[in-house]
């Protein structure tokens, strides 16, 4: 094992420079960027960005017209300075050429120095660090809490499929899947945390204004406190394929002939169930466990973000590329594939710690 973690290692970092790499020529080429934006702001041109074109602000030929402006003149139909265009230009840094940048960027992420970003003026690891605890707290728990009652309850559908508990839990699994997390999200505020009935949960926020001055046992209850209703609306959605993988692959090999022979020695059910099936039927849940983990930290908590007014890393990521904030894209993208890569890598030691007949060395890469 420890000679396939090696190779991993090794692949990790020039997977990561191509990812980057395949990234940065697309974004550089397409139209759009940091100097059109400010030459938009600067003409009276700029909608707000996609959120207000979702809005349903300008559109249709004038917009068009103006969008095809930018991008073919770049600021001469504006009537700008050209002065000003080459200033615009030397503050994001456009003003060298696009392979000069990305050599620039590439020695720059080799030392671990991802840039500054355009308009908040910090460094972009700065900016990661401060955000990247909010988007684990909400990840990671939700997570936990999905796997730590989805297995055992896909176990349990699987022992006992066909009775009424399989029906009612089956109804209860599928109406969660349907209620988009954002929305129960809605629905908890307005219940539990003083919209219109109880408030009994805070309204935004991982801890509360005092929480340097609280106790140890105080800052615990305060943190969970905090996370109950955005990891509760994180959680209602992922119940479902879980559970019913859980179920589907535990019923796979209950049919099988090993599990009839094991039962038929005389050997009780929890032993045939978690010494013999568990193993085998566990791999295919591990298996989306890295995909589930970084989907969960980066995209599903974007608008659970948005609604209890968290600073996590989706939110970063989401505004930075609403305003083509070039090295936060590139800082959290680089940030996201690392993460990703390991816990790939973290999968499939688990495969072996599961079933230790699985034996990645004797791959050949």
């Amino acid at each position: 094992m420890s000679r396939y973690i090696a190779r991993r290692l090794l692949l990790l970092f020039p997977t990561l420079i191509g990812i980057i790499t395949l990234n940065f020529f697309i974004v550089q080429l397409a139209p759009g960027g940091p100097v059109d934006q400010m030459i938009a702001t600067l003409t009276g041109q700029d909608q707000g960005g996609a959120t207000s074109r979702i809005a349903g602000a300008q559109s249709g030929p004038q917009a068009m017209d103006v969008a095809e402006s930018a991008r073919t003149q770049y600021a001469g139909a504006q009537g700008l300075d050209p002065e000003l265009i080459k200033a615009i230009e030397k503050q994001f840094g456009f003003d060298k050429p696009m392979h000069e940048r990305y050599f620039k960027m590439l020695k720059d992420y080799l030392s671990l120095d991802l840039g500054e970003s355009y308009y908040q003026n910090r460094p972009v690891f700065e900016l990661i660090k401060e955000r990247l605890p909010v988007s684990i707290s909400l990840g990671l728990w939700s997570l936990l809490l999905v796997y730590s009652i989805s297995i055992p309850m896909g176990i349990a559908k699987a022992v006992k499929d066909g009775s009424r508990f399989d029906a009612w839990t089956s109804g209860f699994i599928f109406v969660g899947y349907a209620i988009p997390s954002f929305l129960f999200a809605v629905f908890l505020i307005v219940l539990l945390a003083g919209g219109s009935y109880l408030d009994l949960f805070p309204l935004k926020g991982l801890t509360s204004n005092n929480f340097d001055d609280l106790s140890p046992i105080e800052k615990v209850v305060d943190y969970f406190w905090h996370l109950a209703l955005p990891v509760t609306a994180l959680t209602i959605g992922g119940f479902a394929t879980l559970t019913m993988l859980t179920k589907n692959s535990f019923l796979d090999e209950i049919s099988k002939q090993y599990v009839l022979t094991a039962r038929a020695k005389g050997i009780n059910q929890k032993r045939v169930l978690y010494g013999h099936v568990f193993r085998n039927a566990m791999l295919i849940v591990i298996a989306g466990f890295p995909a589930a983990l970084v989907g969960v930290l980066f995209t599903g908590v974007l608008l659970i973000e948005v609604i209890f007014s968290l600073d996590g890393l989706g939110l970063l990521g989401f505004e930075a590329v609403l305003r083509r904030d070039y090295p936060i894209m590139f800082g959290t993208l680089f940030v996201f594939t690392f993460i990703g890569l390991i816990m790939t890598l973290v999968g499939d030691i688990c495969y072996t710690l599961v079933d230790p007949r699985i034996d990645f060395d004797t791959r050949e890469t």
